[in-house]
């Protein structure tokens, strides 16, 4: 965007209670905190809810809470009796908090949208990694995009959609606990041809990468993963970094750390999209005509 971070004093108190303090003038501003809330998601979350605090108390004109990662988004609904839904409850902090409007990047489902009562912009990774895709040379008859599992068809369906309209592939899996998958078997057919795997996010990699092995014993000749969010809890790099993948294609929107960097690994920045649509935002501009309707923004 060309401008330079605002200066903000974050620090912890020897209890670990969190101080912010803006170091300049936001009186009147249009104020955009970016935060994405990933591991440690508590920490981070609460950040940015005083960020927020002191930046209403700031008399800022309008604050945007920028959240390239919305930690919580798998909470959101109900799958067994008397458990939260603490995706409602975190939009209901940032509302509380002072946001007036939230941009966050491919939410795990839409209908999270929904859970705020102020407005959101909700961007989408997948033009990045496309663009990223179509610059390799990989023969368009070969490809075959796969969903890992039946909850992630739409996504997968509108990825291999824009990708020569690929076709399509998915991993039929049942799950018997929270982190844990466990492969059944695979819908469509994926002999000899490049298998690209298309997810949200990779969390412990246990879904990708036993999809992955069901794909090569399926006789797939390169498996390729994507996504837009890469959490990486352990163990995700050993499986990742297995030899069953040809590369895994991930966005910044969740700093990788050093230790987290592997061979197969590739990071694509998010920051032109990100950047466009604050400038888009500010502007009063719709995110959706051309020439950024790639932008895949609602």
């Amino acid at each position: 965007m060309g401008l330079e971070l605002g200066k903000i004093k974050i620090k912890r108190f020897a209890d670990g209670e969190i101080y912010v303090q803006l170091q300049e003038s936001v009186r009147g501003c249009d104020v955009f905190l970016v935060q994405p809330t990933c591991p440690p998601a508590n920490e981070n979350l609460m950040e940015l809810l005083i960020m927020i605090d002191a930046c209403r108390r700031a008399s800022a004109k309008n604050i945007t809470a920028v959240i390239p990662y919305f930690g919580y988004a798998r909470a959101d609904r109900k799958t067994q009796g008397r458990e939260s839904i603490a995706a409602k409850l975190v939009a209901n902090l940032i509302t509380e908090a002072g946001a007036n409007r939230v941009l966050a990047c491919d939410l795990h489902s839409g209908q999270s949208m929904g859970y705020f009562d102020i407005p959101v912009d909700h961007v989408y990774g997948q033009p990045v990694i496309l663009d990223y895709l179509a610059s390799k040379t990989i023969c368009s008859d070969d490809l075959v995009v796969v969903s890992p599992d039946v909850g992630g068809v739409a996504r997968a369906r509108a990825f291999a959609k824009k990708l020569s309209d690929a076709p399509l592939a998915i991993v039929d899996k049942r799950r018997h606990g929270h982190n844990v998958a466990e492969v059944m078997n695979l819908i469509g057919d994926v002999k000899g041809k490049v298998a690209v795997m298309v997810d949200d996010m990779i969390d412990t990699a246990g879904t990708i990468a036993k999809g992955a092995a069901l794909l090569h014993q399926e006789g797939a000749r390169e498996v390729y993963a994507c996504s837009t969010h890469a959490v990486f809890s352990p163990p995700a790099i050993e499986r990742l970094s297995s030899g069953l993948f040809q590369e895994v294609i991930i966005t910044n929107t969740i700093p990788v750390s050093e230790q987290n960097y592997f061979p197969q690994l590739t990071v694509l920045s998010v920051a032109n999209l990100l950047g466009e649509t604050i400038w888009r935002v500010h502007d009063d501009c719709s995110g959706g005509f051309e020439p950024y309707a790639t932008l895949g923004i609602d």
